[in-house]
């Protein structure tokens, strides 16, 4: 790599929890999730153009069918970058890594603009909860142990903290000590990024910055007893990485897209 392509700004794009079914008009709580996802690509496009990487960090199927898979590949297609896509609690691995593999969107380790991704699969088969797997454990350790200079971004589906909506404690990362005893070895590590909780969510946690991002379709609300929806508009998160780990990120929304969300649903 060239002192010019580690100097460069690179440009991320997280979208998360689309929930993109087989059928063209699936909907979620009254939203079409081909329909929304569609707006925020184009928001994307329009407020801050083409990226260097997309991360889609799980929930990319709600029914887990191969169809929804290719959709979200396909709709990929309006990007010039490559894509790389995690599991979460909705989607069916094994179909997911199939179709990944089809878009060269597999790949779970990644070295870009003086930047590495590691991305973890915390899905536990038949589980909303999340959990990772000791070979996911490990896997993260030895991939940040070679490349101890490197700054670092991991992301997962599931919240490896608590967050302020009560209804979702039972359902993030169950083995979250795990992850960070691991986590605290590697300062290289300036970034941990998920999904799951369809809000935005930023935070400290001992030089790192812990960030939840809104989802391309239906929205929980924030601070939340029980299971509720906000009528926010879907988003996506956007990164401007330099190879020194500074970096800046903001959370944007596809505030022109119109739609009537069912909010008497008591789950999703």
């Amino acid at each position: 790599m060239t002192s010019t392509e580690t100097a460069r700004t690179l440009r991320v794009l997280q979208l998360t929890d689309p929930h993109l079914m087989a059928s063209a008009d699936g909907a979620l709580l009254g939203v079409n999730t081909r329909d929304s996802l569609d707006a925020v690509i184009a928001e994307a496009l329009k407020s801050h153009g083409q990226p260097d990487l997309i991360l889609a960090t799980g929930d990319l199927a709600q029914d887990g069918s191969e169809e929804a898979y290719r959709t979200l590949g396909d709709r990929l297609g309006a990007f010039t970058c490559e894509s790389a896509w995690i599991a979460g609690n909705h989607d069916h691995v094994a179909r997911l890594t199939a179709v990944a593999e089809d878009y060269s969107a597999n790949r779970r380790h990644l070295m870009l603009g003086g930047w590495q991704f590691v991305l973890l699969d915390s899905s536990v088969p038949g589980e909303v909860h999340g959990e990772l797997a000791k070979s996911e454990l490990d896997f993260l350790a030895e991939t940040l142990e070679r490349h101890p200079d490197v700054p670092a971004l991991v992301t997962l589906h599931h919240h490896p903290v608590d967050i302020d909506t009560e209804w979702m404690a039972e359902i993030g990362l169950r083995n979250r000590e795990a992850f960070w005893q691991v986590i605290d070895r590697f300062p290289q590590v300036k970034i941990v990024l998920w999904g799951h909780v369809h809000q935005t969510f930023e935070q400290q946690r001992k030089g790192v910055k812990l960030l939840a991002t809104p989802s391309t379709c239906i929205q929980f609300t924030s601070g939340s007893q029980n299971f509720s929806v906000d009528d926010l508009a879907p988003g996506y998160r956007w990164f401007e990485l330099q190879a020194s780990g500074n970096f800046t990120t903001e959370v944007h929304r596809a505030r022109s897209f119109e739609f009537e969300l069912d909010q008497n649903s008591n789950g999703y």
